[in-house]
């Protein structure tokens, strides 16, 4: 039995799990402290503090271990996979070589851990995974271009599970698949491989945090009115966005039970999300020339009844509509770092 830690870092907590031969068999969420929480552009010094608050349920529930994995930062654009943690992955990482991140903790986590237990620590699927094709690079200006960053844990995993649900190769296979959390990631997935996504961080559908796409001359405008900084600014866009600017919450839940108990602007909210998830997928199908396998709904926000119906009234012309309500992202994890110890997956080299 291979016995694997598996540690996620969030904005606000870190998700730690215990799994045996790719199952996972417990899970503990640590939350952070608020003073960490709200130290804006310091990330890094959260690093002992997230350690030292896991160490107590690690040291509880974990005696031997064979590997720990975690989820992979912005890191260099890189094909998908399961790969060692090295020095130069530990210094992109505190570099913020594509922006700083929670997850860019990741592998400093597990590389620490993994030290103390005297076994391999790995990360699987860096947010920075880059399968685009070469079109899809191009922005509509020379010096702007487009860049791969995504969800792509869910995305991969999602994209595993559909092929297995609709009978076809992975490797054969063709989905558009949407990961909906706090940030929104619309994916093009021809083969396994993403092939296109919008930035959860610039474009695409709004979220419960992100303002998604804007109108870039309004946005212009309100740059110039309002003399934001440029701290400002990005948390206007990715923090302060979609249903946190519209309805004071980040919360899908809340913002349902809102719409359910008579409130018409949460409902509209939440239509205007689901209508805007609904496009970028149609946009996506037409990534894959109008071949599509099923559209795969996952993360957090596929939980809401009333936003995955209206986005599938919207889209099931284009394909089966497959729901995988929640997040798969520790088992993911888990299952990749159990087949690179076990030799049926190669563990590459960053």
């Amino acid at each position: 039995m291979k016995t694997v830690l598996v540690i996620n870092p969030g904005s606000t907590s870190t998700k730690l799990a215990e799994s045996h031969d790719g199952i996972i068999v417990r899970s503990e969420t640590v939350a952070l402290s608020a003073a960490a929480v709200g130290r804006p552009g310091q990330l890094w010094e959260q690093l002992q503090e997230r350690l030292s608050h896991c160490r107590p349920w690690i040291a509880e529930h974990i005696r031997l271990c064979d590997g720990v994995v975690s989820v992979g930062g912005l890191l260099r654009p890189l094909p998908g996979g399961t790969y060692r943690v090295n020095r130069k992955m530990l210094a992109d990482a505190r570099a913020g070589v594509q922006g700083q991140h929670a997850s860019n903790l990741g592998c400093a986590m597990a590389e620490t851990i993994a030290g103390e237990f005297g076994c391999p620590a790995f990360v699987v699927d860096p947010v920075s995974v880059d399968e685009f094709e070469p079109v899809a690079y191009y922005s509509g200006h020379p010096k702007i271009r487009r860049k791969s960053l995504s969800h792509a844990v869910s995305i991969h995993a999602a994209a595993r599970r559909a092929a297995t649900a609709v009978g076809t190769l992975l490797e054969e296979s063709s989905f558009v698949v949407a990961h909906l959390g706090g940030g929104i990631s619309v994916a093009a997935v021809r083969g396994g491989r993403i092939i296109d996504v919008n930035d959860a961080a610039s474009d695409g559908p709004f979220s419960p945090e992100r303002t998604g796409g804007l109108p870039l001359q309004e946005f212009i405008s309100l740059c110039r009115s309002e003399g934001m900084t440029e701290a400002e600014l990005r948390s206007l866009v990715m923090g302060k966005g979609g249903l946190v600017a519209y309805l004071g919450t980040n919360s899908v839940v809340d913002a349902e039970s809102q719409a359910m108990s008579g409130d018409a602007e949460a409902r509209n909210v939440l239509e205007a999300m689901a209508y805007q998830i609904a496009k970028e997928i149609g946009a996506m199908s037409t990534v894959l020339e109008g071949k599509v396998d099923a559209v795969v709904i996952t993360g957090g926000v596929a939980r809401s009844a009333l936003v995955t119906s209206a986005i599938g009234e919207r889209v099931r012309t284009i394909g089966a509509v497959l729901l995988y309500p929640g997040d798969d992202e520790m088992t993911a994890l888990a299952q990749s770092a159990f087949r690179a110890l076990e030799g049926t997956e190669t563990a590459l080299e960053y």
